[in-house]
Protein backbone atom coordinates (compact mmCIF):
# COMPACT_ATOMS: atom_id res chain seq x y z
CA UNK A 1 0.00 0.00 0.00
CA UNK A 2 1.11 3.55 -1.06
CA UNK A 3 -0.28 7.22 -0.09
CA UNK A 4 0.85 9.68 -2.39
CA UNK A 5 0.91 13.35 -1.20
CA UNK A 6 0.44 16.18 -2.41
CA UNK A 7 1.29 19.83 -1.26
CA UNK A 8 -0.36 22.39 -3.74
CA UNK A 9 0.92 26.25 -3.22
CA UNK A 10 -2.37 27.88 -4.36
CA UNK A 11 -3.64 30.82 -5.41
CA UNK A 12 -5.21 32.51 -2.58
CA UNK A 13 -7.56 34.75 -4.31
CA UNK A 14 -8.63 31.08 -6.28
CA UNK A 15 -8.85 28.87 -3.74
CA UNK A 16 -12.64 28.55 -4.96
CA UNK A 17 -11.37 27.29 -8.17
CA UNK A 18 -8.78 25.23 -6.68
CA UNK A 19 -11.80 23.34 -4.51
CA UNK A 20 -13.80 22.43 -7.71
CA UNK A 21 -10.55 21.34 -9.37
CA UNK A 22 -10.34 19.16 -5.78
CA UNK A 23 -14.10 17.69 -6.16
CA UNK A 24 -13.06 17.12 -10.10
CA UNK A 25 -10.47 14.39 -8.99
CA UNK A 26 -11.31 12.67 -5.92
CA UNK A 27 -13.97 10.10 -8.40
CA UNK A 28 -11.42 10.35 -11.07
CA UNK A 29 -8.51 8.44 -8.32
CA UNK A 30 -10.99 6.17 -7.16
CA UNK A 31 -12.25 5.33 -10.91
CA UNK A 32 -9.02 4.02 -11.40
CA UNK A 33 -8.09 2.22 -8.41
CA UNK A 34 -7.31 4.31 -5.91
CA UNK A 35 -8.52 5.36 -2.41
CA UNK A 36 -8.99 9.36 -1.99
CA UNK A 37 -8.64 10.27 1.62
CA UNK A 38 -9.40 13.42 0.45
CA UNK A 39 -8.18 17.24 -0.44
CA UNK A 40 -7.48 19.82 2.85
CA UNK A 41 -7.73 23.37 2.01
CA UNK A 42 -6.35 26.34 3.98
CA UNK A 43 -8.15 27.22 6.82
CA UNK A 44 -6.03 28.92 9.82
CA UNK A 45 -2.37 29.07 8.99
CA UNK A 46 -0.89 29.39 5.70
CA UNK A 47 -3.92 30.64 2.91
CA UNK A 48 -2.01 29.24 0.17
CA UNK A 49 -1.07 25.65 0.88
CA UNK A 50 -3.96 22.99 0.44
CA UNK A 51 -3.18 19.03 0.70
CA UNK A 52 -4.30 15.66 -0.85
CA UNK A 53 -3.93 12.37 0.20
CA UNK A 54 -4.72 9.48 -1.56
CA UNK A 55 -4.02 5.54 -1.76
CA UNK A 56 -2.89 2.63 -3.90
CA UNK A 57 -2.35 -1.09 -3.41
CA UNK A 58 0.92 -0.81 -4.52
CA UNK A 59 3.02 1.93 -6.34
CA UNK A 60 2.99 0.02 -9.54
CA UNK A 61 -0.88 0.58 -9.60
CA UNK A 62 -0.20 4.47 -8.93
CA UNK A 63 2.09 4.35 -11.65
CA UNK A 64 -0.35 2.72 -14.18
CA UNK A 65 -3.14 5.42 -12.87
CA UNK A 66 -1.08 7.69 -14.15
CA UNK A 67 -0.17 6.81 -17.41
CA UNK A 68 -4.07 6.37 -17.98
CA UNK A 69 -4.71 9.78 -17.04
CA UNK A 70 -3.44 10.86 -19.42
CA UNK A 71 -5.51 9.92 -22.35
CA UNK A 72 -8.88 10.02 -20.14
CA UNK A 73 -10.78 12.91 -21.29
CA UNK A 74 -12.18 13.46 -17.37
CA UNK A 75 -8.79 13.88 -16.44
CA UNK A 76 -7.70 16.10 -19.25
CA UNK A 77 -10.24 18.26 -18.52
CA UNK A 78 -9.07 18.42 -15.07
CA UNK A 79 -5.85 19.23 -16.29
CA UNK A 80 -7.06 21.99 -18.55
CA UNK A 81 -9.04 23.92 -16.16
CA UNK A 82 -6.22 23.95 -13.42
CA UNK A 83 -4.26 25.55 -16.41
CA UNK A 84 -7.15 28.05 -17.19
CA UNK A 85 -7.63 29.81 -13.95
CA UNK A 86 -4.16 29.67 -12.54
CA UNK A 87 -5.45 28.32 -9.69
CA UNK A 88 -2.73 25.90 -8.71
CA UNK A 89 0.96 27.90 -8.58
CA UNK A 90 2.74 25.06 -7.64
CA UNK A 91 2.99 21.24 -5.95
CA UNK A 92 5.36 18.52 -4.68
CA UNK A 93 4.47 14.77 -4.67
CA UNK A 94 5.96 12.66 -1.60
CA UNK A 95 5.08 8.91 -1.23
CA UNK A 96 4.36 7.06 2.34
CA UNK A 97 3.69 3.62 3.40
CA UNK A 98 1.47 3.43 6.39
CA UNK A 99 2.52 1.43 9.61
CA UNK A 100 -0.48 0.19 11.68
CA UNK A 101 -0.70 -1.56 15.16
Amino acid sequence: MVTCYLRYVIDPTKTAEFEQYAKMWIPLVNKFGGQHNGYFLPSEGANNIALALFTFPSLAEYEAYRIKSFDDEACKAAFKFAEETACIVSYERSFFRPVFE
